[in-house]
Order: C-alpha cells, then sequence, then structure tokens
C-alpha cells in the first residue's frame, strides 16, 4: 500500500499511501453501517431508560425481584440515557458505547443470577451491539 520513492539524489522522498477507489468505498459503507448500530442503539437505549424513569410497572418489577431496591432503576435509567446521548455524539461514541456496554454486562449477569436465562437474550444482544460499536468507534474518540 505505501510506495517508496526515491529521488533523483538517491535519497528516499515522502512515502504516500495509495488509495484505491475500493478501500474508500468499504470504508464509506462500513461507517454507515456502525452509525445505523449507533442510531439503532440509542433508540433501544432511550426506550429502556425512559421507561425506567417513567416507572413502567414491567421494569418496577424487574428491579424488585433483582432486589438493589429502586434507586437501582433510577441509576440503570439515567446510565442508559446518557449512554444512548453519548453514542450518537461523534466525539463520545466511544465512550457512550462503552458506558452502554457496561451496563448490558450488569444486565446480563443480573438475568443469568437472578432473573432467569430465559430473559436474558435481549440483554446479551444489547451487549454484542454496543460491544460492536465501541470497537469500531475506538479510533474516533
Amino acid at each position: 500500500m505505501w510506495d517508496a520513492l526515491v529521488g533523483a539524489e538517491g535519497k528516499l522522498k515522502m512515502a504516500y499511501p495509495t488509495i484505491n477507489q475500493n478501500t474508500r468505498s468499504s470504508g464509506k459503507a462500513l461507517n454507515i453501517m456502525v452509525w445505523t448500530l449507533q442510531v439503532l442503539a440509542a433508540a433501544a437505549f432511550l426506550a429502556a431508560g425512559g421507561s425506567g424513569l417513567a416507572g413502567a410497572p414491567p421494569v418496577v418489577a424487574m428491579f424488585a425481584e433483582i432486589g438493589l431496591g429502586q434507586w437501582f432503576r433510577y441509576l440503570a435509567a439515567i446510565l442508559e440515557i446518557a449512554g444512548a446521548i453519548a453514542v450518537v455524539t461523534p466525539r463520545t461514541a466511544f465512550y457512550g458505547a462503552a458506558l452502554l456496554a457496561t451496563v448490558m454486562f450488569g444486565a446480563l449477569i443480573a438475568h443469568l443470577v437472578v432473573l432467569g436465562t430465559a430473559t436474558a437474550m435481549p440483554a446479551f444482544i444489547l451487549l454484542v451491539l454496543t460491544g460492536t460499536i465501541a470497537y469500531f468507534r475506538r479510533t474516533r474518540s
């Protein structure tokens, strides 16, 4: 990919990357795909955090079953909303995705240990989604 150029004096000149059209278009397609994942994740976490703050009965019951108190529901909801906003902000996308992946890791543990494995799949899918976003946005932040 790098072409080394030698000048008339026999000295090595600055090397410049050669980028073909396929590299540009695949990079653009990847960027569009990751932005799509970011918007989907933001929508999911805004909905989840909003229902947690609003006190939706299924969410209240789930956090009651976890047994850490309803303050933990508010904390989780605030973290979900903050992460959702951060994940669609270019400068903070990595940090938002990392925050949401951490929240989903905790949710997955809660599902596997307390709530039962039958309800763990959404937490696992969101963990993979946010982990993927964090991986692709790690150099942008």
